[in-house]
């Protein structure tokens, strides 16, 4: 069984060897942050975090936009006992999402490098229950298996682009370009051209 422990998170998030670095964090939060500022036409004010290991997301997004409300929901029992009440996170994954109790809608849903080792069962219940808690913007960053890339292959679902595609339409997503996804019903608010599907 894989284990999201301390010594996961530092072989891949912390240190000189690390895949995910402080940078590439930084970059991905600005791209959600005016992604969803754009379609909302004000500034985020809720953020839901899934997958969300220690929090690192939460840090970026405060110092962005120090009164925005974050949730952070992670399924390593290490994470929740460690840092879940610093830093505002609670236990759950992607497929209990929907039975977390969650009742008010997130300006912003982040689940980052998380789809890709996620059952398809579950990623569907999960991405169901993600576009009900969408107010704005998903972004759902996915390697498929048509990209390039080094890092954690263990437990790795492999699926193609085509498949992604498939499961996002089904769950009623539409694709907004950079790894953001809009709800269908808020597709409107998107230009004709913004739409990338």
């Amino acid at each position: 069984m894989k284990r999201y422990d301390r010594e996961y998170f530092a072989r891949w998030y912390g240190g000189p060897a690390a895949l995910v670095t402080p940078d590439a964090i930084r970059r991905k939060v600005r791209v959600a942050l005016a992604a969803a500022e754009i379609l909302l036409d004000r500034d985020v004010r809720t953020v839901l975090d899934v997958g969300c290991g220690e929090g690192r997301w939460r840090a970026v997004l405060h110092r962005a936009r120090p009164k925005l409300s974050y949730l952070g929901v992670d399924g390593s029992e290490y994470v929740v006992r460690r840092w879940g009440a610093r830093r505002g996170i609670r236990r759950g994954t992607l497929g209990t999402i929907g039975r977390l109790g969650l009742r008010r809608r997130f300006d912003l849903i982040v689940c980052s490098d998380v789809l890709p080792y996620v059952p398809t069962g579950e990623l569907r219940r999960g991405l169901g229950a993600l576009r009900r808690l969408a107010g704005g913007i998903l972004y759902l960053d996915v390697l498929t298996t048509e990209d390039e890339w080094e890092g954690d292959r263990e437990q790795w679902q492999p699926r193609s682009t085509r498949t992604y595609r498939r499961l996002f339409a089904e769950a009623g997503l539409i694709p907004a370009g950079l790894h953001c996804w809009v709800p269908r019903e808020r597709a409107p608010l998107l230009a004709a051209l913004e739409r990338c599907g």
